[in-house]
């Protein structure tokens, strides 16, 4: 399984291993990845997903994954996310209370 998270793609990064003596061996910087289950509101689902503690957090200050994943630009979502995010609009979109709901608010910011 590769070691990427699975909501913004962040991915291992390569270095070295310095010695005393100033020896360079690689190494692996890996993500910092959780495995955790968040609930899409829109879905009314819960989505386990494999998800670096950065995007995690990134999450829970924009107020809940459904919330994330509108306000995220596509290209700085994981292919995974950004077929998530297509679920997440459409089902928006069918729900005629979400649908109506969401014009009214962004009329007042």
């Amino acid at each position: 399984m590769a070691r990427r998270c699975q909501l913004i793609g962040k991915g291992p990064l390569f270095g070295h291993n310095v010695s005393h003596s100033n020896r360079k061996t690689n190494r692996r910087f890996e993500p910092n990845l959780q495995k955790v289950t968040l609930y899409s509101d829109a879905l009314h689902a819960p989505v386990p997903m494999r998800v670096c503690t950065r995007a995690l957090r990134s999450v829970t200050r924009a107020g809940g994954l459904d919330a994330y994943l509108l306000a995220t630009a596509d290209a700085n979502l994981a292919p995974e996310a950004l077929k998530l995010k297509h679920r997440v609009k459409k089902a928006l979109a069918g729900s005629p209370a979400k649908a109506a709901k969401a014009p009214a608010e962004s009329a007042t910011a």
